[in-house]
């Protein structure tokens, strides 16, 4: 990933918060669902899934925290 500006623009906040909210919700469904089937193959799938999801938000704020700034 590219180092981002020590400064965010509002718009910039704004998209990944957006992204971060996508990511959220996502990982929480697939790890609902998870818990509701029971085929082991479509809940490891489910799980790896939420773990994609979860990898993002983790990304997304290690950025806001400024883990990955110039």
């Amino acid at each position: 990933m590219q180092n981002v500006p020590n400064i965010i623009s509002t718009k910039d906040l704004s998209y990944i918060c957006d992204m971060f909210n996508w990511n959220f919700t996502t990982a929480k469904k697939a790890l609902n669902y998870s818990n509701n089937v029971t085929d082991n193959e479509i809940k490891e799938e489910l799980l790896n899934i939420f773990d994609m999801h979860k990898q993002i938000c983790n990304s997304l704020l290690n950025i806001l925290n400024g883990g990955e700034n110039e």
